[in-house]
């Protein structure tokens, strides 16, 4: 009876939908949807034409897209409710429909909802934090309530007040670790976190309902998205500003406004340093020290970041690179000023160009140069010169690193999750004289072999390559490169196992491949063309690059590789490559044992096997209390403590950088932060000690 009325209600509201948005009322509102219709659309033929494995806009892709946009837009289910998810069920099987005829039906019903729906959530937080949570009660976030959305308002409110309870625990727990805390303390401490969690998820919300487009770009992205992550996990579907931040990660001039941010002492985010020549330079109106209070694009409503995180700021100002944005800040004395800025490209100043890869030594009985490469990027503008690309990067640092007499090397490309597979095979030819490196299968043609085909090597020592579950795609290439050449020992945990390749397109299904960056487009698309494979023949695909010396990684507790993707391509293999040459083999053996005493003696390493095991013994999803002290209890019995300071060697800085440090007292701070940190690094004691041994 109750499902009953519940949808006779939602089909009154539906009949009202329809009749407010009838005519050039519902005209108008298509128009903001149209341009997602026909991008949806074009998604389907460039995948066709272009995918290594396009598949039919049939049934299964239309109850799939279904699946995806909904989970998009409501990961956590508290804004739409069952009901809402009763109309919408009524066209699951066709969305397919909607996207061949280019149609908007499905998003109009779609965006009205939701933006109904984030303002009732909006409205309700504010109820929510109105009175201290009880930590001493017996209450349970379900695994059930989790999976399913609320049936009216007043469940609805209770899950979210269940949900910032729970974030409010962790943050407790997180600032309080192990502590035991009497309900008096917990009742005072809270507070600050839950208007905090509350102000996060209502900035989530004005981000949606203010950010240049509002809810129907918010919603045609999610659909052009989803319907792009259905042919495979790589192949995604770039807005124009998410299509240039991709270019910037990969090596290509960013679009900025000029400041860095930090967090504020007390709340919020305030202005580290601007960059001269920048947008926020050339106003005059910013300094260092500013505290942001609102951001407002133009056209819509002010959003208070008053207290949020920089990476919560950060996140917002993504959201446009072309689009005005009028920042209000609070200067040092008190007032506030309000300043537009607009993005604009920004020269890097040299020594950022020298700082992207870095390195030092490790001084013991021997000295070990250590080399740090977190992410591949290629030199857009001087492609066949190849001079700011991070294999030329690597070949300077080594250069330096030489100088200082090193007897061995490490090559950190752990959590690297990849690049520019030319940028793979430049970066493995430092280390070999000459020949294949990676294979390359497209959707037509013969197998195109990438080469190394420079004669020589810039480093000829000992060579340790660091990776974990982390280390994908480019990274795994150039560990399975030199694994296959015997050149490298790979020390870690199984990679990530994504092989691999995509190119961008703009959105224009008369391009072709070789006139992609002739034209230009108000959105792009990413596009798996090809699978990767080692000069062995093998693949990384799913399986990754298992390691000659496997030690235990935290990403073991978790299942999130390449092969836990729902739409990943499954592995093959070809035939081997006839014509490399492998160097002589190194004493694997040996060098696995010295590790697994190591590690069997570690403290460390014991404390995270102990870890492993307990997280590896939890389901996949349980209920969790609500209450401080299995909060509590649970996090002492998981947790472990941090790696002690390594013994067998210091870390120094190389006559170069020593004398670019002691001009910058910014680069001198962070530099000695990553010396702390690698000094606690277990796994680079380890490889030290392996080194010593090659």
């Amino acid at each position: 009876m109750v499902v009953y009325f519940a949808f006779s209600e939602y089909m009154k509201q539906l009949f009202i939908t329809l009749f407010l948005v009838s005519g050039l009322f519902y005209s108008a509102i298509s128009q903001d949807y149209q341009k997602s219709a026909n991008d949806g659309f074009v998604v389907t033929r460039m995948v066709e034409k272009f995918h290594i494995a396009p598949k039919p806009t049939d049934n299964a892709f239309s109850e799939n897209l279904w699946q995806q946009v909904i989970e998009s837009l409501d990961d956590e289910r508290i804004y739409f409710t069952a009901g809402d998810l009763m109309l919408l069920n009524s066209w699951k099987q066709q969305l397919d429909e909607q996207v061949l005829q280019r149609k908007t039906d499905f998003l109009v019903l779609l965006g009205g909802l939701y933006q109904k729906r984030l303002q009732k959530v909006d409205s309700l937080l504010a109820d929510v934090c109105k009175k201290p949570f009880d930590f001493s009660v017996d209450e349970y976030y379900t695994a059930k309530e989790d999976s399913s959305w609320p049936q009216a308002e007043a469940e609805a409110k209770a899950k979210i007040t269940r949900i910032i309870k729970w974030n409010v625990l962790e943050a407790l727990q997180e600032e309080y670790p192990g502590k035991n805390l009497n309900k008096q303390f917990l009742d005072t401490a809270q507070l600050v976190f839950q208007k905090k969690v509350a102000s996060a998820y209502k900035r989530e919300i004005s981000s949606i309902l203010n950010s240049p487009g509002g809810v129907p770009k918010h919603i045609g992205d999610a659909w052009c998205s989803a319907i792009a992550l259905y042919y495979d996990p790589h192949t995604e579907y770039f807005p124009l500003t998410e299509k240039e931040n991709f270019d910037a990660a990969l090596g290509q001039q960013p679009y900025r406004f000029g400041f860095r941010t930090r967090r504020a002492k007390d709340k919020g985010v305030v202005i580290d340093e601007l960059e001269p020549g920048s947008p926020a330079f050339k106003s005059g109106m910013l300094n260092k020290g500013d505290k942001f209070e609102t951001i407002q694009w133009e056209g819509k409503q002010p959003i208070d970041v008053s207290d949020a995180a920089p990476r919560e700021l950060g996140k917002m100002l993504d959201e446009s690179n072309h689009d005005k944005l009028s920042i209000t800040v609070k200067k040092a004395d008190g007032t506030t000023r309000t300043v537009t800025l607009v993005k604009e490209m920004v020269e890097e100043q040299e020594e950022d160009d020298d700082d992207k890869v870095k390195s030092f030594l490790l001084k013991g009985s021997k000295v070990v140069g250590y080399i740090s490469l977190p992410a591949f990027y290629s030199d857009w503008e001087n492609e066949e010169e190849g001079v700011k690309g991070c294999a030329n990067d690597v070949a300077k640092e080594i250069l330096k690193l030489k100088k200082e007499n090193i007897t061995g090397l490490i090559l950190d490309l752990r959590f690297n999750g990849g690049g520019s597979l030319q940028e793979a095979a430049e970066l493995t030819g430092i280390f070999i004289d000459g020949g294949p490196v990676h294979q390359l299968k497209p959707k037509a043609g013969k197998i195109f072999t990438l080469k190394d085909v420079n004669r020589g090597t810039i480093y000829d020592g000992p060579l340790l390559v660091l990776v974990n579950g982390y280390s994908a795609s480019a990274s795994e290439m150039v560990a399975g490169a030199l694994r296959d050449y015997n050149r490298a020992l790979i020390v870690g945990s199984s990679t990530y196992g994504k092989a691999t390749g995509q190119v961008v397109f703009p959105m224009d299904t008369t391009v072709a491949i070789e006139t992609i960056h002739e034209k230009q487009s108000e959105s792009y698309i990413k596009i798996t063309t090809g699978q990767l494979f080692r000069i062995d023949g093998s693949t990384a695909q799913f399986a990754g690059v298992k390691p000659d010396v496997e030690l235990p990684g935290l990403l073991e507790a978790q299942s999130n590789k390449e092969a836990d993707e729902k739409f990943a391509l499954k592995p093959t293999t070809i035939e081997a490559n006839k014509y490399y040459k492998a160097y002589p083999p190194l004493p694997v053996a040996s060098l696995q044992q010295l590790a697994k005493n190591i590690a069997d003696t570690s403290a460390w390493f014991k404390s995270l096997k102990k870890y492993l095991q307990v997280k590896g013994q939890q389901k996949e999803w349980e209920d969790i209390s609500l209450k401080w002290a299995p909060v509590k209890e649970e996090a002492e019995d998981t947790d472990f403590p941090e790696p002690g300071q390594a013994t067998y060697f210091k870390i120094e800085n190389n006559a170069y950088e020593l004398e670019k440090l002691k001009a910058n007292d910014g680069l001198r701070q962070l530099n000695d932060f990553f010396k702390n940190y690698l000094l606690h690094d277990a796994y680079l004691e380890i490889s030290y000690r392996l080194l010593l041994q090659m």
